[in-house]
């Protein structure tokens, strides 16, 4: 993707914020990136995990994403993510209760799981890659979020009245995966450490707009 994500509450992965800093005399200060705002009825942040060999699919309901992003520069782009942890959903509401308790996420002592960007690039004509600090269980780890950029539409003038001003649309798809062991999450445990598998894969289909 060209530009980064934001989320409100994958966030996987809030999404952005960036502005260029104060340029040395004679340099030529880089445009800002631009906020953009995310479409939460057409975004979703999903994961996957195996039991035993079987891949388990779950989402997050709530979270916040602020992107700041800019198409023609990506490295002026950011994004954060916020999750909360307590809506997760496997669609088992037991397996749920149990991903919230202590034994998993504790979702009740550290309530959110967050994603900041600390550097964006550009990784080919539609790919960037965002490297950044995710903070789980009060854990913090840098991960890589590989996002494809799906495309952007310019806005006819009809279509933006309809839409209460909307003049672009943008679609992003971002990957990772991450070692859930390493936020100790599922390790109190033979039987949360062995029947369920380490990685995690993550992915987040982010739909955003700006006026």
């Amino acid at each position: 993707m060209r530009k980064l994500l934001t989320l409100p509450g994958m966030a996987l992965v809030s999404l952005l914020t960036m502005g260029a800093a104060a340029s040395p005399a004679g340099e030529i200060a880089l445009p800002e990136a631009e906020p953009w705002d995310v479409d939460v009825p057409h975004t979703e942040i999903n994961f996957s995990v195996k039991h035993f060999f079987t891949p388990v699919t779950g989402s997050f309901g709530d979270y916040d994403i602020e992107l700041m992003f800019d198409a023609e520069q990506p490295e002026n782009s950011t994004v954060r993510v916020s999750i909360d942890v307590a809506s997760v959903n496997t669609k088992n509401e037991r397996r749920d209760n149990h991903l919230r308790s202590p034994d998993f996420f504790n979702a009740e002592q550290f309530p959110k799981m967050i994603f900041e960007s600390t550097s964006v690039r550009a990784a080919g004509e539609h790919t960037l890659l965002a490297t950044g600090d995710l903070t789980i269980k009060g854990i913090t780890r840098e991960v890589e979020l590989a996002i494809d950029l799906l495309g952007i539409m310019d806005l006819p003038p009809e279509m933006q009245e309809m839409l209460g001003g909307v003049t672009q649309v943008a679609s992003f798809h971002a990957t990772t995966k991450v070692d859930r062991r390493e936020f100790e999450v599922g390790v109190a445990n033979w039987a949360q450490t062995v029947i369920v598998g380490g990685d995690v894969e993550i992915s987040i289909a982010l739909e955003a707009n700006r006026k």
